[in-house]
């Protein structure tokens, strides 16, 4: 699907746009790579690690996702758009809201009319498990983004623009999450815990970047793909990481829950389940006409998708070995 095309990645140099990069590069032949940010330095690192001289496919493009006009330059000739840019550090959101909405929200609003302008063939937009049910700021504009890009397939007309969302946990390794963090705090010989019986979904970068991909073939527009994921207690991952370290609890930050949720009981009339993921699925008049997914099954009306619940838990040597390259 992707030899010979031509694929934008905003916030591509971001730990996720670093590592799809790797991934396309090492798998496919794209006729072009762009790399769509705002950071002059971190697209001259990224250049020096999948330099143009090397990968010829390779174009690093500075802009913003709040600049439509920009984005309109960058967006011409495009395939493919997988969208990575937000502003995702919860405290910063709260503290910054406007900022958070104009990335957030308006910048998906661009991506959308700009990428329905120029004939880009399909666009998936990077979710949040905080954006279901949300109670802080950052889930709430990721919600807002979500719902902007499934209605965008309504929004299209009779143009092929298709629109697609993928929700997921955090992300082990992340830049600004709490594994690197505490990597620096165990010099420190203690550990913050916000609350010891505090749980999050897991996923490593690698397996995060496959599952886009699958999803951005496999898409038929409007679906929001959820994978089936493992997920850990705070303490575990304290004991995984550093387990001569003392723990102190330090409270519970604004904006923060005990447990995520990737699929609410709500959302559970509108889910269905696969061998390795689920979807939930737009509520369009067209949806059953355009679906390919009919050997999904529904699941039950009290369903939910909740990292304390979820019987999938890692393992303390699991995590171990997750993280022993980082």
């Amino acid at each position: 699907m992707f030899n010979g095309k031509t694929i934008l990645i905003t916030g591509g140099t971001g730990s996720f746009g670093k590592k799809a990069t790797e991934i396309i590069l090492k798998k496919y032949k794209p006729r072009r790579l762009i790399i769509f940010s705002r950071d002059e330095l971190k697209q001259f690192e990224m250049s020096q690690i999948f330099p143009s001289s090397k990968f010829n496919c390779m174009r690093y493009f500075i802009g913003d996702v709040r600049d439509k006009e920009r984005m309109y330059r960058a967006f011409q000739g495009v395939d493919f758009v997988i969208h990575a840019a937000a502003l995702k550090q919860v405290p910063a959101a709260e503290y910054n809201p406007f900022e958070a909405v104009k990335t957030n929200i308006h910048g998906a609003q661009n991506v959308i009319n700009v990428a329905i302008d120029q004939g880009v063939k399909k666009i998936i937009a990077l979710s949040t498990d905080k954006a279901t049910n949300p109670i802080n700021l950052y889930g709430a504009t990721k919600l807002c983004s979500d719902k902007l890009f499934v209605a965008g397939n309504a929004y299209v007309g009779p143009d092929q623009t298709s629109f697609s969302v993928v929700r997921y946990g955090n992300v082990v390794g992340s830049r600004g999450s709490v594994i690197p963090f505490f990597m620096k705090a165990k010099d420190n010989g203690y550990l913050p815990i916000t609350d010891p019986a505090m749980t999050r979904f897991w996923i490593t970068l690698e397996q995060g970047v496959e599952f886009v991909l699958f999803c951005l073939e496999h898409m038929c527009g409007g679906e929001l793909f959820v994978p089936k994921i493992p997920s850990m207690n705070i303490m575990d991952l304290a004991r995984a990481m550093a387990p001569d370290c003392e723990t102190r609890v330090v409270g519970i930050r604004p904006g923060e829950k005990i447990h995520e949720l990737l699929i609410s009981r709500d959302d559970a009339r509108q889910t269905l389940e696969f061998d390795n993921f689920y979807i939930i699925q737009p509520q369009f008049r067209f949806w059953t006409r355009r679906s390919s997914w009919h050997d999904g099954q529904n699941v039950p009306d009290d369903f939910e998708y909740n990292s304390g619940t979820n019987s999938w838990r890692l393992t303390l040597e699991e995590m171990k070995e997750i993280i022993k390259d980082l």
